[in-house]
């Protein structure tokens, strides 16, 4: 590429000829097999503006990525322009009113390091190579959830490059409307988030106790019973615990259950709560009392450094039939050719999620009581095709029984997918969208419009 035609790009700009290229345009899902035209990994702020510009100029599409995780692949593209923000990633702790504004390419693994160090807690997501912005701007779940709410409810203001490469502040006195916006429906949408504060819960001594349960020899029947007894306990359950259950069948192990999440008490209490789950035959529990950080450092050390997979996520507002619950625990029971792992799994809400209302943040599903993921991974490229169709086959029987889809686990082919992401926000999410990105350059295939 002729060096005349990246003149205004600043940063470390990347192109085909580059030995670097193909390892830069990967994403986490390896599945995700894209070749944009352009990388520019951005320093600092002036170096998204001047891409932006760029990008403007020459009428290129433009693509966000901070970790690089999204499930569809939407922080890249063919023949885009991808601003990688990964390196803006300074994160500054003010201890005197708990707060911590971050650059928006830190990752969550960042985060917990330095608030956990210095005795916080902070409200972010599982994996640790994920951007908190990307996982903040969509809503985000994670183990603290219940007890401290969706990542997007502790954001106290953010910085965001708009379409004419000007920066702008927004909180909730200043562009409280684009604020509103991006607490939700954020990611890839508006502009592009460079820094954000947040306001950290104070810290305090108490531990966490890792919860970890299984069965030993499961089979479909005992999968639906252990839902059953799931979404009963879910009703009445202690703020303080967020769990995330899984009904597998994995290559070499078969049919299993799994649940795994914090509590923020004691074992003791631990054990209590999760009694009603040892009626069914094969429970084991494994419970670990230890510093938030030590906690979070064992959930991440359980994560590859990247998959190949096809996953998505809907929102579950009502209890299910036993006949329903064990149509669920079919879907995995004949994984797809050159699968290694299918799964259905169940995301606990609740909790403080529902102590904001609906539309006082663009996360739309704060009644959900759970969501249901389903999910498939291979290792072989040749298989691919046959594990994305088995999940996008099994998807539409729990898009039939479940209202609205996560925008965090997004699926392609969705139809009236801004509906199904936002709900009765979509048509506000638009007029903001119109407001701060009139030529919709901030485009991608399940953007606003």
């Amino acid at each position: 590429m002729d060096s005349r035609y990246l003149k205004g790009l600043t940063g470390e700009v990347v192109t085909p000829k580059d030995p670097f290229y193909n390892e830069a345009r990967q994403e986490w899902n390896r599945a995700i097999n894209k070749f944009p035209l352009v990388i520019v990994y951005c320093e600092r702020k002036r170096d998204v503006v001047n891409a932006i510009r760029w990008a403007r100029k020459r009428n290129v599409s433009i693509r966000i990525r901070s970790g690089g995780h999204h499930y569809e692949g939407y922080s890249t593209g063919d023949c885009v322009l991808v601003i990688d923000i990964s390196r803006l990633n300074e994160l500054k702790l003010n201890k005197k009113r708990n707060l911590l504004k971050m650059g928006a390419g830190a990752k969550n693994t960042d985060v917990y390091d330095l608030i956990g160090s210095n005795g916080y807690v902070f409200p972010g997501g599982t994996c640790p190579t994920v951007g908190v912005s990307g996982f903040t701007l969509g809503g985000g779940w994670g183990y603290s959830s219940r007890l401290y709410g969706l990542g997007c409810d502790s954001l106290l203001e953010l910085e965001l490059v708009d379409y004419k490469g000007k920066l702008i502040k927004a909180n909730k006195s200043r562009n409280s409307d684009l604020f509103w916006a991006c607490r939700g429906a954020g990611g890839g949408n508006f502009g592009l988030v460079v820094s954000m504060k947040f306001q950290l819960p104070k810290p305090a001594n108490s531990s966490v106790t890792l919860v970890s349960f299984f069965y030993v020899g499961t089979t479909s029947e005992k999968q639906a019973q252990v839902m059953n007894i799931w979404q009963n306990w879910l009703k009445e359950l202690d703020k303080r615990m967020t769990l995330v259950a899984s009904f597998y069948n994995a290559e070499g192990e078969g049919l299993g259950i799994f649940a795994r999440g914090f509590f923020y008490g004691s074992p003791e209490k631990a054990r209590e709560i999760l009694e009603p789950f040892s009626v069914v035959e094969g429970f084991r529990l494994e419970l670990e009392e230890s510093s938030f950080l030590e906690a979070v450092k064992k959930v991440e050390a359980t994560y590859p450094p990247y998959e190949k997979f096809k996953s998505t996520g809907r929102f579950v507002q009502r209890s299910y039939s036993l006949d329903e619950l064990e149509t669920i625990a079919e879907l995995v029971q004949n994984p797809a050719e050159g699968s290694d792992y299918a799964a259905v799994s169940f995301y606990a809400m609740g909790g403080e999620i529902t102590e904001v209302g609906k539309r006082d943040t663009a996360f739309f599903y704060r009644d959900a009581r759970y969501i249901m993921g389903i999910q498939s991974v291979w290792s072989d490229d040749a298989f691919a095709m046959e594990n994305r169709e088995w999940v996008r086959e099994r998807f539409a029987y729990i898009k039939r029984i479940t209202e609205g889809s996560f925008v965090n686990f997004p699926i392609s082919h969705l139809k009236n997918y801004e509906r199904e992401y936002f709900g009765d926000n979509a048509p506000r999410l638009n007029r903001v969208n119109e407001k701060y990105d009139p030529f919709n350059v901030f485009k991608f295939p399940q953007g606003l419009k």
